[in-house]
Order: C-alpha cells, then structure tokens, then sequence
C-alpha cells in the first residue's frame, strides 16, 4: 500500500500563489542588489511629461472625473457577476436535476441585479451625473420691496473695492 500525497484544488491554487510571491520576491531583491545606486539632483527632481513642474501640487480636480469612473467602475463590475450567472444558467445537468427552476431562479436573480444597476443609472442621468458642463443655476424671480436697480449698484459697489 503506498501513501500518496493528495492535495485539494485550493492548496494547489495556494502553492501556485506562494510561489508566484516568492519568485516576485526574490526578483526585486536581486534588482536591488545589482543596480547601481547613484542618486543626484536630477535624479530626485519629479518628472511630468519630460517638463519642468510648474506650482504646487495640489491642485483642484474636477469631480466629474470621479463621478465618471464610479459609474463605469459600477458597470465594468457588472460583466464580472454576468459572466458567472451565464454559466450556470446554460448548465443542463443543473437544469435537469431542478426541473428547470435553477434556470428560472437565476434568471430572475440577473434581472433583479440588472434593474437595481438600471435604476442607479437613471438616478445618475435625472441627477446630471453624467452630463459633463453643467448648466447654470437658473433663480426664479421673486418679489421684493427692493429694487433690482438697488441691488446692482450695491454689488458694482463692492465688486470695485
């Protein structure tokens, strides 16, 4: 009788992950030991574009960059969960084994995810998420005691100081 070693699929899947770090490891400490190390002015000075930076760092960033890439982060993700649920939808053992409700479940589970994703979507669209320049705010008019006049020269006033 011999003692095989049996190992499952996930310790596989692990082996295979420890020894991709330890070969990414061990690259970047042979890097380091071989290169040269020869820093100077150039060397420490940031690089943008091959130019001079030109003021501070911090400068303001416009929203709307964010706002757009969680929106098409929001609907990248979704082709990862899609891609999964086609699978087991098309599975005709599962199929067979439920009577077909397997198939029937998953599809009402896909649209439930597609009209929750549908319904954040048009919540963005109404909201001018998506819209990229913005329109002015338009005040509506109202009545005062004061004249409009009196409010301009008031303004222009202080504009000048």
């Amino acid at each position: 009788m011999t003692n095989s070693v049996y190992l499952s699929e996930f310790a596989k899947i692990l082996v295979f992950l420890i020894g991709g770090g330890v070969f990414v490891l061990a690259a970047l400490f042979v890097s380091r030991m071989i290169r040269p190390s020869r820093p100077g002015e150039a060397k420490n000075t940031p690089y943008e574009s091959g130019e001079q930076p030109v003021g501070a760092t911090w400068v303001q960033f416009n929203l709307r960059f964010y706002v757009l890439a969680l929106i098409f982060l929001l609907f990248e993700v979704e082709m990862v969960f899609i891609y999964p649920w086609a699978t087991v939808f098309a599975d005709e053992d599962m199929n067979k084994a439920t009577k077909g409700t397997w198939g029937w479940f998953a599809l009402g589970e896909m649209v439930v995810f597609i009209l929750v994703l549908a319904i954040g979507l048009i919540y963005a669209w109404v909201h001018g998420y998506l819209d990229w320049i913005k329109p002015r705010p338009h005040t509506d008019d109202y009545s005062s005691p004061v004249p409009p006049e009196l409010y301009r020269s008031f303004n222009e006033r202080h504009q000048r100081k």
